[in-house]
């Protein structure tokens, strides 16, 4: 049976704002995170993403309230991302009202934070985001990055991202920085790449900018797909999302 392939919308969350960038910079206000969410509960996405993404570089955990807010309104799962240090970061967010925790630099530089979270909260609670760019001299093209982006840590993609699924990951989140904001396309190689060297749940995050680039990401492996100014700009709407990846025979829900 065909998997069920699940969009998320994701609210990337800058001063308590819903923002969008490209490449990880040149910064656009989205609008307000609460009435950012209900709207997309209301248009059919199937589970929410949203990302602190200054929270790691200025050395401080996810903004609570914030999260909140978005808790009292949103009627499917959502993600929390951002300054996820440790299980008692992770569990403030989750008692806050996420569903799930989203952590990248944090579990890069203490690998068994991942095994700990996955312990002390479930398998389920625990997405594990890698952030890469290329790199042409490391053996999948493809480098790790931390701090939002910002810092080339030296590792492979591949390499990590098998390391995360032996930790006990089910579900990786990878977002190509050359893609991201640019709506020319997923990071197709990138996706195929984590679903054949894991056993985990992929996420598809960085590049829509069609409905086609959806199909082709979940042709690619990924289960969860993600996008942020296609939606936020009303560039792509859910409902006719949906509709055309199910004509085109993929599993999802109406």
């Amino acid at each position: 049976m065909q998997p069920k392939i699940r969009i998320m919308p994701c609210l990337d969350m800058q001063n308590g704002r819903v923002v969008k960038g490209v490449h990880f910079v040149d910064i656009q206000d989205a609008g307000d995170p609460a009435a950012c969410a209900r709207a997309y509960c209301a248009a059919g996405a199937d589970e929410l993403a949203m990302l602190d993404i200054t929270a790691t570089v200025e050395h401080r955990g996810t903004l609570l309230e914030v999260v909140k807010r978005v808790a009292a309104v949103a009627t499917v799962p959502f993600t929390v991302g951002g300054g996820i240090r440790d299980v008692a970061s992770a569990r403030a967010v989750l008692d806050a009202g996420a569903h799930k925790v989203s952590t990248s630099s944090a579990a890069f530089r203490n690998p068994p934070v991942i095994a700990e979270m996955i312990r002390e909260l479930g398998a389920e609670k625990v997405i594990v985001a890698i952030d890469v760019d290329h790199n042409p001299a490391l053996p999948s093209g493809y480098e790790v990055f931390v701090d939002g982006g910002r810092t080339a840590t030296g590792a492979d993609a591949l390499d990590w991202a098998r390391r995360v699924a032996d930790y006990g990951a089910q579900c990786i989140l990878p977002t190509s920085k050359a893609a991201d904001g640019a709506r020319t396309g997923f990071d197709l190689p990138l996706i195929r790449g984590i679903a054949a060297a894991t056993p985990a749940e992929v996420v598809a995050s960085g590049g829509a900018g069609t409905m086609e680039h959806f199909r082709e990401a979940a042709a690619a492996g990924a289960t969860v797909l993600l996008a942020a100014s296609v939606f936020h700009f009303g560039l792509i709407r859910i409902p006719e999302l949906k509709q055309y990846l199910r004509d085109h025979g993929l599993n999802v829900s109406l």
